[in-house]
């Protein structure tokens, strides 16, 4: 019997060793390649969009050996495949394409911190970039704005919005819907699904954009890549919690194609909410104001926005 109970320890002793083996191995494979972190990154998001090895290869300038072995320390690294490779062609699998919101928004906000543009203060999110013609200013604010120097607009948004228990299509919620936008979550995107005819973007853009923006992804809407990519996480971090978020933002965007930038300043209200079949809706609200609270906005952009687009709403 005592001859059994060791031969059962030495077992259970192997199989820990084993997996301490196997730690350790992920543990320096990690910190082995932190460096190349954003390197790798890059290569899973470009390999993602293209899902061919020679066009990603081509657009990063690097090498078919260079993208697979990142790919391989990635899927070490996790812990899980990324890729699946079927006639040839690469195909993200169901980990893979929940891992790659996070990664692209590790890139792009990444990116911006690199160069001081993205930073958090007290938990709240604060962008600066200013590029010349085009700048871009956030700053996210306490929930306790909304009722201490909010609009009554938004706080009728956010009271709607909670009298309806988040459901877009509750009575209750009716008021708000034709001033939001609202988007879905697809795949690997989020996607436009409607645009109120009252809404900041349709009076700003137009009838022509506000019917067009319907079935879009982000960052085919007006703000392009860059603005897309920075919602990108905001929206994912809103889906996680389906809580809500206010910010204070100010930018430059032109009107039509092809005409100069102007100024436009706003507050947004994001809420999580839900279709009547149960799936995640995100709703976007929009409220035009010079009347903004950003920190690193330098003062000749305060009040740029021409005060003929001020919105004055309520619901």
């Amino acid at each position: 019997m005592l001859h059994c109970w060791v031969i059962y320890i030495q077992s259970l002793l192997v199989k820990v060793e084993k997996r301490c083996k196997i730690t350790r191995r992920a543990t320096d494979l990690q910190a082995d390649h932190h460096p190349l972190l954003f390197e790798m990154l890059r290569s899973f998001t470009t390999l993602a969009r293209h899902l061919n090895l020679s066009h990603a290869v081509e657009e990063l300038g690097s090498t078919r050996q260079t993208v697979r072995r990142h790919i391989t320390f990635l899927e070490q690294a996790k812990g899980f495949e990324l890729f699946r490779i079927r006639d040839r062609r690469y195909e993200l699998t169901e980990r893979g394409k929940s891992a790659l919101p996070e990664a692209l928004t590790l890139l792009a906000r990444g990116n911006a911190w690199l160069t001081s543009e993205v930073g958090f203060e007290y938990g709240m999110l604060r962008v600066s970039k200013d590029d010349g013609d085009w700048r871009f200013f956030l700053q996210q604010r306490p929930l306790a704005d909304l009722w201490q120097t909010g609009s009554n607009f938004m706080r009728d948004c956010m009271r709607c919005w909670a009298e309806a228990g988040g459901n877009i299509e509750h009575p209750a919620f009716q008021p708000v819907r034709p001033y939001a936008m609202v988007f879905r979550p697809n795949e690997q995107q989020w996607v436009c699904v409607d645009v109120g005819r009252d809404s900041s973007f349709a009076t700003w853009f137009g009838w022509e954009w506000q019917s067009s923006s319907i079935g879009r992804p982000l960052d085919a809407l007006p703000g392009g890549p860059v603005i897309g990519d920075l919602m990108e996480g905001t929206f994912q971090e809103i889906a996680a919690n389906n809580a809500l978020r206010f910010d204070h933002i100010h930018t430059t965007v032109a009107r039509k194609p092809g005409t100069p930038l102007v100024p436009l300043s706003y507050t947004r209200l994001l809420l999580g909410a839900r279709f009547p079949d149960g799936t995640f809706a995100l709703v976007n609200i929009i409220e035009r104001t010079n009347d903004l609270k950003i920190d690193d906005l330098p003062d000749k952009f305060v009040n740029a926005m021409d005060p003929e687009w001020v919105m004055n709403v309520s619901i």
